[in-house]
């Protein structure tokens, strides 16, 4: 490959980082938006009665909500082909298994906010029965809550394949890759203790101790090294 041929693929590697980092930025913006201002205003966890009151009273930014979590799954379909192509020079092989999880997690966690749009029809003026009403709507936010947390143990196994090549990486601060893998553990952490444990969800501080806090410095840290750096040096073999 000739020097301008390399400056031009330097320079395509260069724009998909750019447009993955932009990508992770949106999903920040949007999930932070729908999670704690529309969700955690509405939705009392273990208050089917409050939480239809919420619903009813404020209709349009329950949809608002939904829709900020449908634009986050846009965003996270371009970050996985972003990535594929930003670390394939690594493992080419382990780069696209790393994107299908992201996709994988992508289809469930959209998926999961159908049952909102089922909260909604439910919500209508010929519901009479209030107690099969509760019980429905119960149900449907449980399900959901579930199908988060099953997508979560896809995403948490490609954060750590994204750990694991960075680790591999020569050109790519490792420190990204430590964060990262140290993060996947705490998306299958939480998944698998609300799986195994019907105590495990009352505590909402340990989703912060596994989850937030670990997922915030590592992803929040990728997502600026993919702005300011990302596709400049990309190894070209492992």
């Amino acid at each position: 490959m000739d020097k301008t041929a390399e400056q031009t693929n330097e320079m395509s590697l260069r724009k998909t980082g750019i447009i993955s980092g932009f990508a992770y930025l949106m999903i920040f913006v949007f999930s932070i938006t729908a999670n704690f201002f529309v969700f955690e205003k509405l939705i009392v966890s273990r208050d089917p009665i409050s939480t239809i009151s919420n619903i009813i009273a404020n209709e349009s930014l329950f949809r608002f909500g939904i829709a900020c979590w449908v634009i986050v799954v846009i965003f996270d379909v371009i970050v996985a082909w972003g990535l594929y192509l930003l670390l394939k020079p690594i493992n080419k092989s382990l780069s696209l298994l790393a994107a299908y999880f992201r996709v994988v997690f992508s289809a469930i966690f959209g998926y999961s906010f159908v049952n909102y749009f089922a909260v909604l029809k439910l919500l209508n003026p010929n519901t009479f029965d209030s107690n099969y009403l509760n019980t429905q709507i119960a149900l449907l936010l449980n399900t959901q809550y579930f199908a988060v947390r099953i997508s979560y143990v896809f995403f948490g196994i490609h954060i750590f394949l994204l750990g694991l090549l960075i680790l591999k990486s020569k050109h790519i601060p490792r420190i990204l890759g430590f964060f990262l893998v140290i993060a996947s553990c705490g998306y299958l952490i939480d998944s698998f203790g609300n799986f195994l444990s019907s105590a495990y969800a009352n505590n909402g501080s340990v989703f912060m101790i596994f989850v937030g806090f670990p997922a915030l410095i590592s992803e929040f840290s990728l997502t600026v090294w993919l702005l300011l750096k990302g596709g400049k040096e990309i190894d070209k073999k492992i």
